[in-house]
């Protein structure tokens, strides 16, 4: 009896693992400009709920299987560094086969979802995996890593955006590569609780190479470009007070991301990270969703 009772325990452990491992509150980061791109590119219609639904299940399998893969990739290095050494993998709570199961899976479903959207997913999906699965060695051989990262979420719009009208236009493509730059941004901020490990461990970082203070104007830098094209890709969506006021308010929170970390105080990247952020995400969402709300017939 016991042993029945123990394997719905083991199972909702695994999963609480899993969630941990993908980071899955993350998702915030992407899902949010892809409805964006999808509310968009309808037009003044709407998208069918089918398309909502598959580029939903199209998102977390992504995410999912990027996330696992790049754990398995980096699990000697995870195990290696204090910051990461506690992660569900390098401290044994779950396995390596477990952790291929969950990508292969993850592939597989993010293929399916595609076909389930139309022809040009499907085409474009091993694009995707490719994307996704690559960037988990791009930190051993070149410092633009962040950029790589940047392009696996920056994808979400212009996938999005496929799945409603079957081809790409500028405005997704702008919309992405805001997508692109307003991640490597982030990225590198976050990256500097690592500066010193992946200097000894031969790793490729911005603030591996620029070091801290250097690495945080590059940061700057990718978020003043992103703002720039959040600010053509609202112009290109209709323009008007709402789309606007989307624009300034990420300025106004990257403003707030930068203001909390400084070279010598890193002690808030995480609240730097993920929640401005994920508000960030989720705010012009919702501002982009009632502008179309909103807009007269």
């Amino acid at each position: 009896m016991e042993r029945v009772s123990a394997a719905p325990r083991a199972f909702v452990g695994h999963l609480r693992e899993t969630a941990e491992m993908i980071k899955i509150e993350h998702t915030v980061f992407a899902l949010p400009f892809a409805a964006i791109a999808l509310v968009t590119a309808a037009g003044r219609s709407w998208p069918a709920p089918r398309v909502w639904l598959w580029v939903l299940v199209a998102m977390v399998a992504a995410r999912t299987a990027a996330m696992t893969f790049n754990r398995l990739a980096d699990h000697r290095i995870d195990a290696a560094n204090p910051r990461t050494s506690g992660r569900a993998l390098p401290a044994g709570r779950l396995g390596r086969p477990f952790a291929w199961a969950v990508t292969s899976l993850s592939v597989a479903t993010l293929v399916l979802a595609a076909g389930m959207l139309n022809r040009t997913c499907l085409l474009l999906s091993p694009v995707a995996v490719a994307v996704l699965l690559g960037y988990s060695f791009a930190k051993r051989f070149t410092t633009w890593s962040h950029l790589w990262l940047g392009l696996s979420l920056g994808m979400a719009p212009a996938g999005a955006w496929l799945a409603v009208t079957g081809r790409l236009a500028p405005a997704p493509l702008v919309l992405g590569a805001a997508v692109t730059l307003w991640v490597a941004g982030f990225d590198i901020i976050y990256s500097l609780q690592d500066q010193a490990f992946d200097r000894a461990n031969g790793l490729f970082s911005a603030p591996a190479r620029l070091g801290v203070g250097r690495a945080l104007w590059l940061a700057r830098g990718a978020h003043l470009l992103a703002l720039a094209g959040f600010l053509v890709f609202a112009a290109a969506a209709g323009g008007g007070v709402l789309r606007a006021a989307a624009v300034v308010a990420a300025a106004g929170l990257l403003v707030w991301q930068h203001r909390l970390v400084a070279p010598r105080d890193l002690s808030r990247v995480n609240a730097a990270f993920f929640t401005t952020n994920g508000i960030l995400s989720i705010l012009m969402c919702v501002l982009f969703v009632l502008a179309k709300l909103t807009a007269g017939p």
